[in-house]
């Protein structure tokens, strides 16, 4: 579990492929940081790359090794990540801990696409193009975790949803670096999906939807 405020960027050290000549083919995925993101880390450990929750399969005081599955793959950017790219990093959740986000579960649910980025001295907001079928779970001022950051949805439109980020979520992220055509990492808030389908479920039965 986490929190989606993200902790750092972090840099791909490395990529490789494993089982080449298998169904079973994955990336290992190698990125380095600063140690103390890295204090107490144990073999096994959760950590959110770009949102994604990821295994610890190895680590040195400022890199850690991720064995990254087809699946994987196919549902997030993870797959077009190259040597020298900065994803956004985050620990696991422990108790106690402050929760300035909402809860995240680190399962990504697709990647949406950039639009658009509009950009002044006062303000910074990107579109985001998703698609239809998660129509009913996107809505204004309701929870979306991108590349793993707890953010807010401001308007939607024909399938278009914008975020509005400031300096600091600027800072912390690489959505700064989103340009037209970018597929970011997009994971719905589990409330709002269980909300949205036990009424629709109930309207359902009542013959009312």
């Amino acid at each position: 579990m986490f929190t989606g405020i993200i902790q750092t960027q972090a840099k791909v050290a490395a990529i490789s492929v494993a089982n080449k000549a298998t169904e079973q083919a994955f990336k290992h995925i190698v990125i380095e940081t600063q140690p103390q993101f890295l204090q107490q880390l144990q073999i096994g450990a959760s950590i959110a790359i770009n949102g994604c929750c990821l295994t610890a399969v190895e680590f040195s005081d400022t890199q850690v090794h991720f064995d990254v599955i087809d699946e994987t793959l196919r549902l997030t950017n993870l797959g077009e990540l190259e040597i020298g790219d900065l994803v956004n990093l985050e620990r696991s959740l422990k108790m106690g801990d402050e929760i300035g986000g909402h809860h995240v579960s680190g399962h990504i649910h697709d990647t949406v696409v950039v639009e658009k980025v509009q950009q002044t001295a006062e303000n910074w907001a990107v579109w985001l193009r998703f698609q239809p079928k998660w129509q009913r779970y996107i809505f204004a001022k309701g929870f979306i975790a991108v590349n793993g950051a707890s953010l807010t949805v401001g308007q939607v439109e024909d399938n278009c949803f914008s975020l509005h980020l400031i300096p600091e979520t600027l800072r912390l992220t690489n959505i700064a670096n989103a340009k037209p055509g970018d597929r970011l990492n997009m994971e719905l808030d589990q409330q709002s999906i269980t909300i949205v389908d036990t009424v629709e479920r109930v309207l359902a039965q009542r013959g009312v939807a």
